[in-house]
């Protein structure tokens, strides 16, 4: 029996596309992906042997796809201008002691702790990607986060007393 490329492609583009998509979150890279792997599928159409297969088969070609899609992003991530983020420019306003004080009580901090910090306010990264990239539990980089602010606060604020 073969199976009819058309119907297979009707049944199941929706599911190859949202695969993708809520993997990827690019809809751009979720739509070609999805297309690769239909074509793929076109080339193989004839060892396809029923529309159950197909479905099977196309579910496992898109899971591959964004794998190797997501490991090729991190060897090269792609950024788009609009996704940089402008340069910060201080205002006149800022205190220069106090950006000072912080950094040097940032510097105080332990190294897993001042990591963290680093990571958060100096990168703009969540939680989750600061424990994916130093290997650390959620748990722990939010515990860390918390307790460094709790003492920032603290002796920012003993400092304010002192003055």
């Amino acid at each position: 029996m073969e199976v009819d490329f058309a119907r297979v492609l009707a049944e199941n583009q929706s599911l190859v596309f949202s695969l993708a998509l809520r993997f990827l979150r690019d809809r751009a890279t979720a739509e070609e992906l999805a297309q690769d792997v239909f074509l793929q599928l076109y080339g193989q159409i004839r060892r396809i042997e029923t529309p159950a297969h197909a479905t099977w088969w196309l579910r496992r070609a898109i899971c591959h796809r964004c794998i190797d899609e997501a490991r090729k992003r991190k060897l090269r991530p792609r950024i788009g201008l609009e996704s940089v983020p402008e340069p910060s420019a201080e205002t006149r306003d800022a205190d220069p002691f106090l950006n000072d004080r912080l950094r040097r009580l940032v510097g105080e901090l332990p190294e897993n702790a001042r990591v963290v910090v680093l990571l958060r306010y100096q990168e703009d990264l969540d939680p989750t990607e600061i424990a994916e990239m130093l290997g650390m539990p959620i748990g722990t980089v939010k515990s860390h986060l918390h307790r460094s602010l709790t003492a920032l606060r603290e002796k920012l604020g003993k400092q304010e007393v002192c003055r």
